[in-house]
């Protein structure tokens, strides 16, 4: 069996999700206050405070999930930006539908 890594050991309390749902929800709030200030702020907060949100929230996975069924355009480039897995295998379906259906 594969050793976890330190992070995935700490997550495994549910204090320490907490904070890191707490920590994702503040990065969250602070994006738009950084963003009026020059340099890239917004874009480096707001993925990683949703990231740890979707990593640390049950909650915050059902309403994303619900996010992307209705807004496919918006999910898209969230999980570009967040680089999910999900989002490249479904880049790669659709590669492949287009290139089938082109044919």
């Amino acid at each position: 069996m594969a050793k976890r890594s330190l992070y995935q050991r700490l997550r495994s309390t549910a204090q320490v999700r907490l904070a890191l749902f707490v920590l994702g929800v503040l990065l969250i709030l602070i994006s738009p206050i950084i963003g009026v200030l020059p340099g890239p702020g917004f874009l480096i907060l707001f993925p990683v405070g949703l990231m740890l949100c979707l990593q640390n929230s049950a909650w915050a996975k059902r309403i994303y999930v619900r996010f992307k069924w209705r807004h496919p355009r918006y999910a898209g480039w969230t999980d570009r930006v967040m680089r999910r897995t999900s989002a490249a295998r479904r880049r790669a379906r659709e590669a492949l539908e287009n290139r089938a259906n082109a044919d």
